[in-house]
Protein backbone atom coordinates (compact mmCIF):
# COMPACT_ATOMS: atom_id res chain seq x y z
CA UNK A 1 0.00 0.00 0.00
CA UNK A 2 2.46 2.63 0.52
CA UNK A 3 3.86 2.00 -2.88
CA UNK A 4 0.95 2.70 -4.48
CA UNK A 5 0.15 5.59 -2.41
CA UNK A 6 3.27 6.99 -3.41
CA UNK A 7 2.59 6.66 -7.02
CA UNK A 8 -1.01 7.64 -6.82
CA UNK A 9 0.42 10.88 -5.38
CA UNK A 10 3.36 11.34 -7.46
CA UNK A 11 1.01 11.07 -10.95
CA UNK A 12 -1.36 13.43 -8.91
CA UNK A 13 1.39 16.10 -9.16
CA UNK A 14 2.70 15.28 -12.25
CA UNK A 15 -0.94 16.14 -13.58
CA UNK A 16 -0.96 19.46 -11.56
CA UNK A 17 2.32 20.21 -12.99
CA UNK A 18 1.61 19.17 -16.47
CA UNK A 19 -1.62 21.52 -16.49
CA UNK A 20 0.38 24.45 -14.78
CA UNK A 21 3.30 23.99 -17.81
CA UNK A 22 0.28 23.44 -21.19
CA UNK A 23 -1.58 26.24 -19.49
CA UNK A 24 1.16 29.09 -18.88
CA UNK A 25 2.47 28.42 -22.56
CA UNK A 26 -0.82 28.91 -23.69
CA UNK A 27 -1.53 32.27 -21.67
CA UNK A 28 2.07 33.15 -23.50
CA UNK A 29 0.97 32.48 -27.16
CA UNK A 30 -2.33 34.31 -26.07
CA UNK A 31 0.10 37.63 -24.98
CA UNK A 32 1.75 37.57 -28.14
CA UNK A 33 -1.64 37.08 -29.89
CA UNK A 34 -3.01 39.97 -28.36
CA UNK A 35 -0.64 42.17 -28.61
CA UNK A 36 -0.54 41.21 -32.49
CA UNK A 37 -4.30 42.10 -32.95
CA UNK A 38 -4.04 45.39 -31.01
CA UNK A 39 -1.04 46.36 -33.63
CA UNK A 40 -3.34 45.39 -36.76
CA UNK A 41 -6.29 47.49 -35.86
CA UNK A 42 -4.02 50.03 -35.32
CA UNK A 43 -2.29 49.74 -39.18
CA UNK A 44 -5.78 49.29 -40.10
CA UNK A 45 -6.80 53.15 -39.71
CA UNK A 46 -3.60 54.02 -41.29
CA UNK A 47 -4.02 51.84 -44.15
CA UNK A 48 -7.13 49.95 -45.08
CA UNK A 49 -8.35 47.35 -47.15
CA UNK A 50 -9.61 50.21 -49.88
CA UNK A 51 -5.98 51.05 -50.92
CA UNK A 52 -5.23 47.07 -51.18
CA UNK A 53 -7.85 46.87 -53.76
CA UNK A 54 -6.38 49.57 -55.97
CA UNK A 55 -3.12 48.35 -55.89
CA UNK A 56 -0.96 46.93 -58.77
CA UNK A 57 0.82 44.64 -56.50
CA UNK A 58 -2.12 43.18 -55.50
CA UNK A 59 -1.21 39.42 -57.10
CA UNK A 60 -3.78 37.61 -58.64
CA UNK A 61 -5.52 34.40 -57.18
CA UNK A 62 -6.64 31.26 -58.16
CA UNK A 63 -9.52 30.16 -55.87
CA UNK A 64 -9.83 26.31 -55.64
CA UNK A 65 -13.14 25.21 -53.98
CA UNK A 66 -13.91 20.92 -54.06
CA UNK A 67 -17.53 20.25 -54.32
CA UNK A 68 -19.64 17.05 -53.84
CA UNK A 69 -23.28 16.62 -53.57
CA UNK A 70 -24.10 19.86 -52.99
CA UNK A 71 -27.07 20.75 -55.24
CA UNK A 72 -29.68 22.50 -52.50
CA UNK A 73 -26.48 25.06 -51.71
CA UNK A 74 -23.52 25.39 -55.07
CA UNK A 75 -25.62 28.36 -56.57
CA UNK A 76 -25.80 30.73 -53.73
CA UNK A 77 -22.41 29.66 -52.40
CA UNK A 78 -20.50 30.12 -56.04
CA UNK A 79 -22.35 33.88 -56.33
CA UNK A 80 -21.16 34.70 -53.08
CA UNK A 81 -17.23 33.53 -54.37
CA UNK A 82 -17.75 35.46 -57.63
CA UNK A 83 -18.90 38.83 -55.53
CA UNK A 84 -15.69 38.77 -53.71
CA UNK A 85 -14.00 42.08 -53.51
CA UNK A 86 -10.35 41.58 -55.29
CA UNK A 87 -8.65 43.17 -58.22
CA UNK A 88 -7.74 39.86 -60.24
CA UNK A 89 -9.34 36.25 -59.31
CA UNK A 90 -10.55 33.25 -61.22
CA UNK A 91 -12.96 30.42 -59.47
CA UNK A 92 -12.27 26.80 -59.70
CA UNK A 93 -15.27 24.84 -58.59
CA UNK A 94 -13.40 21.03 -59.11
CA UNK A 95 -16.82 18.65 -58.94
CA UNK A 96 -15.60 15.28 -56.94
CA UNK A 97 -18.05 12.97 -58.76
CA UNK A 98 -21.02 14.19 -57.51
CA UNK A 99 -23.99 11.92 -58.14
CA UNK A 100 -27.29 14.87 -57.39
CA UNK A 101 -27.62 17.35 -59.54
CA UNK A 102 -24.57 19.90 -58.27
CA UNK A 103 -23.69 20.46 -62.11
CA UNK A 104 -27.00 20.34 -63.40
CA UNK A 105 -27.72 23.45 -61.24
CA UNK A 106 -24.25 25.16 -61.93
CA UNK A 107 -24.71 24.64 -65.68
CA UNK A 108 -28.14 26.21 -65.96
CA UNK A 109 -27.42 29.18 -63.34
CA UNK A 110 -24.21 30.34 -65.21
CA UNK A 111 -24.21 29.37 -68.45
CA UNK A 112 -21.58 26.98 -68.96
CA UNK A 113 -20.33 25.39 -72.07
CA UNK A 114 -17.75 22.59 -72.30
CA UNK A 115 -14.29 24.10 -73.27
CA UNK A 116 -11.01 22.60 -74.38
CA UNK A 117 -8.49 23.22 -71.41
CA UNK A 118 -5.01 22.41 -71.04
CA UNK A 119 -5.10 20.76 -67.52
CA UNK A 120 -0.97 20.72 -66.31
CA UNK A 121 -0.03 17.32 -64.72
CA UNK A 122 1.93 19.21 -62.42
CA UNK A 123 0.72 17.53 -59.29
CA UNK A 124 -0.38 13.87 -58.68
CA UNK A 125 -3.87 13.40 -59.36
CA UNK A 126 -6.79 10.14 -58.53
CA UNK A 127 -9.61 11.05 -60.22
CA UNK A 128 -9.88 11.46 -64.16
CA UNK A 129 -10.77 14.64 -65.43
CA UNK A 130 -14.52 14.18 -67.53
CA UNK A 131 -14.99 17.79 -68.70
CA UNK A 132 -14.19 21.24 -68.33
CA UNK A 133 -16.63 24.33 -68.41
CA UNK A 134 -17.31 27.95 -68.70
CA UNK A 135 -19.64 30.50 -68.67
CA UNK A 136 -20.64 31.71 -72.06
CA UNK A 137 -20.22 34.73 -70.93
CA UNK A 138 -16.53 34.44 -70.57
CA UNK A 139 -16.75 35.75 -66.30
CA UNK A 140 -14.14 34.72 -64.10
CA UNK A 141 -15.38 30.65 -63.08
CA UNK A 142 -14.44 26.98 -64.08
CA UNK A 143 -15.99 24.02 -63.12
CA UNK A 144 -14.28 21.04 -63.55
CA UNK A 145 -15.75 17.53 -63.28
CA UNK A 146 -13.60 14.56 -62.37
CA UNK A 147 -14.21 10.87 -61.12
CA UNK A 148 -14.75 10.84 -57.08
CA UNK A 149 -11.50 10.50 -55.29
CA UNK A 150 -13.45 9.97 -52.08
CA UNK A 151 -11.18 12.52 -50.70
CA UNK A 152 -11.16 16.51 -50.76
CA UNK A 153 -7.78 16.41 -51.54
CA UNK A 154 -7.51 14.71 -54.90
CA UNK A 155 -10.08 17.72 -56.59
CA UNK A 156 -7.98 20.39 -54.66
CA UNK A 157 -4.82 19.01 -56.79
CA UNK A 158 -6.76 19.39 -59.90
CA UNK A 159 -7.71 22.38 -59.29
CA UNK A 160 -4.13 23.96 -58.56
CA UNK A 161 -3.52 22.29 -61.66
CA UNK A 162 -5.88 23.96 -63.67
CA UNK A 163 -5.12 27.41 -62.00
CA UNK A 164 -3.45 29.92 -63.88
CA UNK A 165 -2.48 32.59 -60.84
CA UNK A 166 0.56 32.45 -59.16
CA UNK A 167 -1.53 32.37 -55.72
CA UNK A 168 -4.32 30.00 -54.87
CA UNK A 169 -6.48 29.44 -52.31
CA UNK A 170 -8.28 26.93 -51.06
CA UNK A 171 -11.92 27.45 -49.95
CA UNK A 172 -13.31 24.15 -48.08
CA UNK A 173 -17.12 23.13 -47.85
CA UNK A 174 -19.34 25.10 -44.91
CA UNK A 175 -17.30 28.33 -45.71
CA UNK A 176 -18.30 31.68 -46.21
CA UNK A 177 -16.44 34.76 -46.60
CA UNK A 178 -16.61 38.22 -46.34
CA UNK A 179 -16.95 40.08 -49.04
CA UNK A 180 -13.16 41.62 -48.19
CA UNK A 181 -11.66 38.37 -47.46
CA UNK A 182 -9.06 38.07 -50.32
CA UNK A 183 -7.88 41.35 -49.33
CA UNK A 184 -7.79 40.76 -46.18
CA UNK A 185 -5.67 37.82 -46.59
CA UNK A 186 -3.66 38.96 -49.49
CA UNK A 187 -2.20 41.56 -47.08
CA UNK A 188 0.86 39.49 -46.35
CA UNK A 189 2.20 38.54 -49.65
CA UNK A 190 1.43 42.49 -50.44
CA UNK A 191 4.14 43.30 -47.55
CA UNK A 192 6.12 41.00 -47.75
CA UNK A 193 6.59 39.12 -51.41
CA UNK A 194 10.15 37.77 -51.53
CA UNK A 195 9.26 35.39 -48.39
CA UNK A 196 5.87 34.80 -47.60
CA UNK A 197 4.74 31.69 -48.74
CA UNK A 198 1.15 30.54 -47.25
CA UNK A 199 -1.02 32.52 -45.50
CA UNK A 200 -4.03 31.15 -42.89
CA UNK A 201 -6.82 33.24 -41.61
CA UNK A 202 -9.38 33.28 -38.50
CA UNK A 203 -11.93 31.39 -38.80
CA UNK A 204 -15.47 31.86 -36.80
CA UNK A 205 -18.19 29.89 -36.14
CA UNK A 206 -21.09 30.68 -38.36
CA UNK A 207 -24.18 28.56 -36.86
CA UNK A 208 -27.05 31.13 -35.64
CA UNK A 209 -25.79 33.56 -37.91
CA UNK A 210 -27.64 35.75 -40.62
CA UNK A 211 -26.34 34.81 -43.73
CA UNK A 212 -27.55 36.15 -47.38
CA UNK A 213 -25.96 35.61 -50.56
CA UNK A 214 -23.31 33.56 -49.25
CA UNK A 215 -22.67 36.29 -46.62
CA UNK A 216 -22.50 36.60 -42.84
CA UNK A 217 -24.35 39.83 -42.29
CA UNK A 218 -25.01 39.71 -38.61
CA UNK A 219 -22.62 37.48 -36.80
CA UNK A 220 -24.16 35.63 -33.89
CA UNK A 221 -23.73 32.96 -31.57
CA UNK A 222 -25.94 29.89 -31.85
CA UNK A 223 -27.98 29.06 -27.79
CA UNK A 224 -28.08 25.61 -26.74
CA UNK A 225 -24.97 23.51 -24.94
CA UNK A 226 -22.69 22.72 -28.21
CA UNK A 227 -22.72 25.73 -30.18
CA UNK A 228 -21.51 28.11 -28.17
CA UNK A 229 -18.87 25.84 -26.48
CA UNK A 230 -17.47 25.92 -30.43
CA UNK A 231 -17.76 29.15 -30.78
CA UNK A 232 -15.58 29.83 -27.50
CA UNK A 233 -13.09 26.92 -28.70
CA UNK A 234 -12.99 28.85 -32.05
CA UNK A 235 -11.83 31.96 -30.59
CA UNK A 236 -9.44 30.86 -28.53
CA UNK A 237 -7.45 28.01 -30.61
CA UNK A 238 -7.48 30.68 -33.20
CA UNK A 239 -5.75 33.09 -31.11
CA UNK A 240 -3.85 30.43 -29.10
CA UNK A 241 -2.59 27.96 -32.16
CA UNK A 242 -2.72 30.07 -35.06
CA UNK A 243 -1.44 33.77 -34.44
CA UNK A 244 0.60 33.34 -31.21
CA UNK A 245 2.77 30.64 -32.86
CA UNK A 246 2.99 32.68 -35.92
CA UNK A 247 4.93 35.36 -34.13
CA UNK A 248 7.80 33.62 -33.70
CA UNK A 249 7.81 31.82 -36.85
CA UNK A 250 5.72 28.62 -36.03
CA UNK A 251 2.42 28.89 -37.64
CA UNK A 252 2.57 25.06 -38.23
CA UNK A 253 -1.55 24.71 -39.75
CA UNK A 254 -3.25 26.56 -41.99
CA UNK A 255 -6.97 25.54 -41.70
CA UNK A 256 -8.53 23.61 -44.56
CA UNK A 257 -11.72 25.91 -45.23
CA UNK A 258 -9.54 28.89 -45.72
CA UNK A 259 -5.83 29.51 -46.51
CA UNK A 260 -3.62 31.13 -49.48
CA UNK A 261 -0.09 29.40 -51.18
CA UNK A 262 2.28 30.39 -53.44
CA UNK A 263 1.54 27.92 -56.30
CA UNK A 264 4.99 27.36 -56.96
CA UNK A 265 5.59 26.96 -53.19
CA UNK A 266 2.61 24.42 -53.03
CA UNK A 267 3.57 22.52 -56.03
CA UNK A 268 7.46 21.81 -54.77
CA UNK A 269 6.38 20.28 -51.84
CA UNK A 270 3.80 18.27 -53.56
CA UNK A 271 0.51 19.56 -53.28
CA UNK A 272 -1.79 17.32 -51.49
CA UNK A 273 -1.35 13.87 -50.82
CA UNK A 274 -4.58 12.69 -53.18
CA UNK A 275 -5.85 9.86 -50.58
CA UNK A 276 -4.87 12.17 -47.30
CA UNK A 277 -7.17 13.10 -45.22
CA UNK A 278 -5.29 15.83 -43.40
CA UNK A 279 -3.37 17.48 -46.12
CA UNK A 280 -4.02 20.67 -44.64
CA UNK A 281 -1.27 20.35 -41.88
CA UNK A 282 0.45 18.18 -43.38
CA UNK A 283 1.55 19.54 -46.14
CA UNK A 284 2.14 23.21 -43.86
CA UNK A 285 4.94 20.87 -42.08
CA UNK A 286 6.34 19.69 -45.60
CA UNK A 287 6.49 23.27 -46.54
CA UNK A 288 8.58 23.89 -43.61
CA UNK A 289 10.54 20.64 -44.32
CA UNK A 290 11.11 21.50 -47.67
CA UNK A 291 12.57 25.37 -47.37
CA UNK A 292 14.56 24.48 -44.55
CA UNK A 293 16.42 21.95 -45.86
CA UNK A 294 16.95 24.48 -49.41
CA UNK A 295 18.07 27.24 -46.77
CA UNK A 296 15.39 29.44 -48.50
CA UNK A 297 14.40 32.37 -46.32
CA UNK A 298 10.53 32.02 -45.94
CA UNK A 299 7.45 32.62 -43.89
CA UNK A 300 4.15 31.30 -43.23
CA UNK A 301 1.85 34.23 -42.02
CA UNK A 302 -1.50 34.17 -40.07
CA UNK A 303 -3.87 37.15 -40.26
CA UNK A 304 -5.87 37.25 -37.31
CA UNK A 305 -9.21 39.53 -38.36
CA UNK A 306 -11.41 37.35 -38.90
CA UNK A 307 -12.99 36.66 -42.32
CA UNK A 308 -14.27 33.81 -42.94
CA UNK A 309 -17.09 31.31 -41.05
CA UNK A 310 -17.69 27.61 -41.14
CA UNK A 311 -20.87 25.56 -40.14
CA UNK A 312 -19.36 23.11 -37.15
CA UNK A 313 -21.73 20.12 -36.37
CA UNK A 314 -24.61 20.50 -34.12
CA UNK A 315 -25.18 17.11 -33.09
CA UNK A 316 -22.91 14.71 -30.28
CA UNK A 317 -22.33 11.81 -33.01
CA UNK A 318 -21.16 14.64 -36.21
CA UNK A 319 -18.68 16.37 -33.20
CA UNK A 320 -17.57 13.09 -31.77
CA UNK A 321 -16.23 11.76 -34.95
CA UNK A 322 -14.78 15.69 -36.32
CA UNK A 323 -12.88 15.61 -33.13
CA UNK A 324 -11.42 12.01 -33.77
CA UNK A 325 -10.47 12.78 -36.75
CA UNK A 326 -8.59 15.74 -36.11
CA UNK A 327 -6.79 13.94 -33.39
CA UNK A 328 -6.16 10.99 -35.99
CA UNK A 329 -4.46 13.36 -38.51
CA UNK A 330 -2.51 14.84 -35.92
CA UNK A 331 -1.19 11.87 -34.49
CA UNK A 332 -0.37 10.52 -38.61
CA UNK A 333 1.24 13.81 -39.28
CA UNK A 334 3.71 14.05 -36.49
CA UNK A 335 4.27 10.28 -37.07
CA UNK A 336 5.07 10.61 -40.87
CA UNK A 337 7.87 13.68 -39.65
CA UNK A 338 8.83 12.56 -36.52
CA UNK A 339 12.40 13.00 -38.29
CA UNK A 340 11.59 16.81 -37.43
CA UNK A 341 10.82 16.75 -33.76
CA UNK A 342 13.78 17.94 -31.44
CA UNK A 343 15.57 18.55 -34.66
CA UNK A 344 17.38 21.65 -34.72
CA UNK A 345 17.72 21.93 -38.30
CA UNK A 346 14.21 23.06 -38.85
CA UNK A 347 14.04 25.48 -36.83
CA UNK A 348 11.11 26.80 -34.25
CA UNK A 349 9.04 24.18 -35.80
CA UNK A 350 11.76 21.35 -34.86
CA UNK A 351 12.80 22.12 -31.94
CA UNK A 352 9.45 23.89 -30.59
CA UNK A 353 6.05 23.71 -32.04
CA UNK A 354 6.12 19.46 -33.08
CA UNK A 355 7.37 18.91 -29.47
CA UNK A 356 5.09 20.85 -27.93
CA UNK A 357 2.05 19.17 -30.57
CA UNK A 358 3.07 16.09 -29.46
CA UNK A 359 3.48 16.49 -25.95
CA UNK A 360 0.90 18.33 -24.77
CA UNK A 361 -1.68 18.58 -28.10
CA UNK A 362 -1.92 14.89 -28.37
CA UNK A 363 -0.95 13.67 -25.03
CA UNK A 364 -3.14 15.54 -23.54
CA UNK A 365 -6.13 13.97 -23.75
CA UNK A 366 -4.28 10.64 -22.22
CA UNK A 367 -3.43 12.63 -19.60
CA UNK A 368 -6.70 14.66 -18.99
CA UNK A 369 -8.29 10.97 -18.87
CA UNK A 370 -5.56 9.65 -16.41
CA UNK A 371 -5.64 12.82 -14.27
CA UNK A 372 -9.41 11.63 -13.57
CA UNK A 373 -8.84 8.64 -12.62
CA UNK A 374 -5.94 9.62 -9.90
CA UNK A 375 -7.88 11.71 -8.45
CA UNK A 376 -10.92 10.22 -8.31
CA UNK A 377 -8.79 6.63 -7.15
CA UNK A 378 -6.39 9.20 -4.98
CA UNK A 379 -9.43 11.03 -3.29
CA UNK A 380 -11.37 7.12 -2.36
CA UNK A 381 -8.64 6.09 -0.72
CA UNK A 382 -7.36 8.67 1.06
CA UNK A 383 -4.32 8.96 -0.93
CA UNK A 384 -4.63 12.79 -2.16
CA UNK A 385 -5.95 15.31 0.02
CA UNK A 386 -8.59 17.56 -0.57
CA UNK A 387 -5.97 20.16 -1.26
CA UNK A 388 -4.49 18.90 -3.74
CA UNK A 389 -7.36 18.06 -5.77
CA UNK A 390 -8.70 21.24 -5.70
CA UNK A 391 -4.88 22.41 -7.05
CA UNK A 392 -5.94 20.43 -9.91
CA UNK A 393 -8.98 21.26 -9.93
CA UNK A 394 -7.84 25.11 -10.68
CA UNK A 395 -5.00 24.13 -12.55
CA UNK A 396 -6.90 22.07 -14.92
CA UNK A 397 -10.22 23.70 -15.20
CA UNK A 398 -9.86 27.12 -13.79
CA UNK A 399 -6.73 28.04 -15.38
CA UNK A 400 -8.37 26.54 -18.82
CA UNK A 401 -11.81 28.72 -18.58
CA UNK A 402 -9.15 31.76 -17.73
CA UNK A 403 -8.04 31.12 -21.20
CA UNK A 404 -11.21 31.36 -22.70
CA UNK A 405 -12.23 34.50 -20.94
CA UNK A 406 -9.08 36.02 -22.31
CA UNK A 407 -9.88 35.16 -25.58
CA UNK A 408 -13.67 36.19 -25.48
CA UNK A 409 -12.03 39.97 -24.32
CA UNK A 410 -9.56 39.86 -26.91
CA UNK A 411 -12.04 39.29 -29.16
CA UNK A 412 -14.27 41.85 -27.79
CA UNK A 413 -12.09 44.54 -27.33
CA UNK A 414 -10.24 44.09 -31.13
CA UNK A 415 -12.55 42.76 -33.72
CA UNK A 416 -15.69 43.49 -31.61
CA UNK A 417 -17.70 40.77 -34.28
CA UNK A 418 -20.70 40.32 -31.97
CA UNK A 419 -22.31 42.69 -31.49
CA UNK A 420 -24.64 42.02 -29.08
CA UNK A 421 -24.58 41.60 -24.90
CA UNK A 422 -26.67 38.18 -25.57
CA UNK A 423 -23.48 36.85 -28.03
CA UNK A 424 -20.59 38.46 -25.25
CA UNK A 425 -22.58 36.40 -22.31
CA UNK A 426 -23.88 33.29 -24.75
CA UNK A 427 -19.14 32.87 -24.99
CA UNK A 428 -18.53 33.86 -22.00
CA UNK A 429 -21.19 31.47 -20.39
CA UNK A 430 -18.98 29.10 -22.49
CA UNK A 431 -15.79 29.37 -21.03
CA UNK A 432 -17.61 27.67 -18.12
CA UNK A 433 -19.90 25.18 -19.35
CA UNK A 434 -17.61 23.74 -21.31
CA UNK A 435 -15.50 22.57 -18.02
CA UNK A 436 -18.84 20.82 -17.28
CA UNK A 437 -18.77 17.70 -19.41
CA UNK A 438 -17.48 18.79 -22.49
CA UNK A 439 -13.98 19.09 -21.93
CA UNK A 440 -14.06 14.96 -20.65
CA UNK A 441 -15.94 14.36 -23.44
CA UNK A 442 -13.60 15.81 -26.01
CA UNK A 443 -10.95 13.93 -23.89
CA UNK A 444 -12.58 10.56 -24.79
CA UNK A 445 -13.17 11.58 -28.35
CA UNK A 446 -9.70 12.57 -29.20
CA UNK A 447 -8.30 9.13 -27.66
CA UNK A 448 -10.13 7.49 -29.85
CA UNK A 449 -8.83 9.47 -32.56
CA UNK A 450 -5.15 8.05 -31.17
CA UNK A 451 -6.61 4.66 -31.10
CA UNK A 452 -7.48 5.05 -34.48
CA UNK A 453 -4.02 6.26 -35.79
CA UNK A 454 -2.37 3.25 -34.24
CA UNK A 455 -4.82 0.89 -36.00
CA UNK A 456 -4.59 2.71 -38.94
CA UNK A 457 -8.43 3.12 -38.96
CA UNK A 458 -9.84 6.53 -40.85
CA UNK A 459 -12.63 7.44 -42.08
CA UNK A 460 -14.03 8.43 -45.81
CA UNK A 461 -14.98 12.01 -47.07
CA UNK A 462 -18.64 11.45 -48.39
CA UNK A 463 -20.75 12.03 -45.20
CA UNK A 464 -17.31 13.04 -42.57
CA UNK A 465 -16.96 16.41 -40.96
CA UNK A 466 -14.95 18.44 -42.88
CA UNK A 467 -11.26 19.12 -42.29
CA UNK A 468 -11.59 22.80 -40.32
CA UNK A 469 -15.31 21.79 -38.58
CA UNK A 470 -17.55 21.39 -41.08
CA UNK A 471 -20.29 19.12 -40.12
CA UNK A 472 -21.35 17.67 -43.74
CA UNK A 473 -20.07 18.20 -47.26
CA UNK A 474 -22.12 21.72 -48.19
CA UNK A 475 -21.35 25.06 -47.74
CA UNK A 476 -22.96 28.43 -48.75
CA UNK A 477 -26.64 29.03 -48.83
CA UNK A 478 -29.19 27.74 -50.90
CA UNK A 479 -29.99 28.35 -54.59
CA UNK A 480 -30.63 32.32 -55.21
CA UNK A 481 -28.65 33.11 -52.33
CA UNK A 482 -31.97 33.96 -50.04
CA UNK A 483 -31.46 34.54 -46.30
CA UNK A 484 -30.67 31.72 -43.87
CA UNK A 485 -30.34 31.43 -40.73
CA UNK A 486 -27.28 28.78 -39.99
CA UNK A 487 -28.14 26.88 -36.99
Amino acid sequence: MPVIAATVRGLAWFCVGYFVLLNSAYLALLALAAGKAVMDRSRVRLAGLPEIFASPLAPPISLIVPVSNMADLIVGSTRGLLGLRYPEFEVIVVDDGSTDATFGRLQAEFGLVEIDKVIRDELTTVGRVISVHAPRDGSNLLVIRKQSAGRPADAVNVGVNAAKYPLVCRVGPGTYLDADALLTVAKPFIEDPARVVAVGAAIRVANGSEIRGGRVIRPRVAGGWLLPIQAAEYLRSFLLGRAGWSQIGGMLSICGAFGIYRRDIYELVGGSIPDGDGDDLDITIRIHKRLRDERQPYRIGFVPEPCCWTVVPHTYRRLARQRARWSRILAEALWAHRAMIFNPAYGVAGLLVLPFYLIFELASAVVELLAVAVFATGLALGFVSPGVALLFVTAWLGYGAFLTLVSVLTEELTYHRYRSWRDFALLVYAAVAENAGFRQLHAWWRLRGLAGAVLRRGPAWAGEPGAEGQSEPAFGVPAGGRHVQVR
